[in-house]
């Protein structure tokens, strides 16, 4: 994925905005992609997500007015917002994730000033790879030091989770912007998502290759689907606990406890959507040790084994994400495939050795191309840092 030359960003905000004496500064916030542990973290559950180093690019400088410009360089949409205490959705539009994280300033007694804003992002659009939580993130971190506001990164990770769930209206869960902020260059993080608790675990060089492939479908069902998903984990969680065991959530319930009690949970359907949450829970904690013991093999079999589970318990892969990973798991040198973010397309990620690189995107884009007639894109995934000020 190219890395954006920031002269070239500049440039093109002096060609929307003109010159100014103003100093014009770039922040950017990256992608992130889940290494393993699905729809776990609205449970507060395990997950193992890191930092992509493509992502979302702010150039922003200050204006002599009280409004707040927006352009983007990837949309036709712009706007001019005027800063007052309650700002208005606009529709659907891409602005809704900027103006919550600055609603959330608001509340919090952030005086704000007027800005000219643009935007850039090359990730993926559609991809599950978290191009929101990006936009969320770049804002409030450019937002925090203009401002002198001191938030700390995980402060500003909760502020974009409250602006997506509050503003835009998606009952995400905390995953995608702690990735997207907390993130370190060849490094995982380990997450109780319930706590916040982390771990940085290095990714060590070695001969296998991270791997995401585009399936290119366009994600239709995500929004309704997600919200199912997330009801009926909690009439999971209501049927286990008439048990009197009074559990908080479906994420730290251990896997051996969860086989002597799963009798409780009486509807089939909402019994695999369960067993999907605590059987990846512990897929996560023993993907971790795995890794961190250089054991790529098991971490492997359990990306499988977590592809699967979202596949026959959890019910989001769909035709296309499935034939992406059967495809990619017939190559030699595949050692790990699986869905990655919430589901019904988006992206895979894939552990391939290096020397099998070419084959994969070759054989796996033409057999896939055959199988579902969506075109493929693939991106061999570096490991970045989390958002930052660039100049």
């Amino acid at each position: 994925m190219e890395i954006m030359d920031i002269n070239q960003l500049q440039k093109q905000f002096r060609d929307f905005y003109g010159d100014s004496s103003e100093s014009i500064r770039v922040y950017f916030a990256p992608g992130r992609v889940n290494l393993i542990g699905e729809h776990t973290d609205y449970n507060d559950g395990y997950v193992f997500p890191c930092a992509l180093d493509y992502g979302t690019y702010l150039v922003l400088r200050r204006n002599n007015s009280d409004n707040l410009q927006f352009k983007s360089a990837d949309f036709d949409y712009e706007t001019s917002v005027k800063i007052v205490n309650q700002f208005s959705k606009h529709g659907e539009e891409w602005v809704n994730y900027p103006l919550g994280v600055l609603q959330e300033f608001i509340k919090e007694d952030i005086e704000l000033h007027g800005y000219d804003l643009m935007y850039f992002g090359n990730i993926p659009l559609g991809s599950g790879l978290s191009s929101s939580a990006s936009i969320e993130l770049v804002t409030a971190r450019a937002f925090n030091e203009e401002c002198s506001a001191n938030f700390t990164m995980v402060e500003l990770v909760k502020i974009g989770q409250l602006a997506e769930n509050k503003f835009v209206g998606m009952n995400c869960g905390i995953m995608d912007q702690f990735a997207v902020g907390m993130g370190q260059k060849n490094a995982a993080i380990f997450l109780d998502c319930e706590t916040l608790d982390h771990e940085l675990v290095p990714i060590k060089k070695s001969d296998y290759k991270l791997i995401i492939s585009n399936t290119n479908k366009p994600r239709k069902l995500i929004d309704s689907k997600y919200n199912e998903r997330r009801s009926e984990c909690e009439k999971a969680l209501e049927m286990l606990n008439r048990a009197g065991d009074g559990f908080k959530n479906l994420g730290k319930i251990d896997w051996h406890e969860f086989e002597s009690l799963q009798n409780n949970i009486t509807d089939p359907v909402i019994l695999q959507r369960a067993r999907h949450v605590v059987s990846e829970c512990s897929r996560v904690k023993r993907a971790v040790d795995a890794l961190k013991a250089d054991d790529l093999i098991l971490f492997g079999k359990l990306m499988n084994e977590s592809h699967d589970s979202l596949r026959e318990d959890y019910e989001v892969t769909g035709m296309e994400l499935d034939t992406m990973v059967n495809e990619a798991r017939k190559v030699d040198g595949v050692i790990g495939s699986r869905m990655t973010g919430a589901g019904f397309g988006g992206c895979t990620v894939s552990l391939v050795h290096e020397d099998a690189i070419d084959t994969f995107i070759e054989q796996v884009g033409r057999l896939y191309k055959q199988e579902t007639t969506f075109t493929p894109a693939f991106y061999v995934a570096e490991i970045g840092d989390g958002a930052k000020r660039l100049v």
